[in-house]
């Protein structure tokens, strides 16, 4: 049983029309395939309410694939990761899978917002963004 928090408590996010086609069609087949599909539902719910937007237009400082992010969950320390899709996940490396529970809380926010994420261990968590660096690289 999913339980997703009522949407006016769910902070603004914003996904720029490329991403949000990528992202949409990566949790999709994720949930066809079967993998990661609790976190493939998440994500897609995401990106149903996320604010899409020409790519041009994404704010630098939000959330998007290969973005650097520092956050906290739960009050505790900071971290940072980078923000990939799951062939280029490594956790040595800082690079986190958009298909976990907290890349996907992560896309789309932007420093100072809050979101309640359920982690691998079924619990539920706060998670804050501290800052957004901009993708080195662009695809395309």
């Amino acid at each position: 049983m999913i339980h997703h928090p009522p949407t006016e408590t769910l902070p603004r996010i914003v996904v720029g029309e490329r991403e949000e086609q990528r992202l949409t069609t990566l949790a999709t087949s994720a949930m066809l395939t079967g993998r990661s599909a609790y976190v493939a539902r998440v994500l897609l719910a995401e990106m149903e309410r996320a604010d899409i937007v020409p790519d041009a237009r994404v704010p630098g400082d939000v959330v998007r694939m290969n973005s650097r992010v520092a956050f906290e969950v739960d009050g505790g320390e900071r971290r940072e990761a980078e923000l990939v899709f799951p062939g280029e996940a490594n956790i040595d490396k800082g690079k986190i899978s958009v298909l976990t529970p907290i890349g996907t809380a992560l896309i789309g926010l932007s420093p100072g917002q809050l979101i309640m994420l359920r982690g691998v261990d079924g619990r539920a968590h706060r998670l804050r963004v501290i800052s957004v660096e901009a993708p080195v690289r662009q695809d395309g």
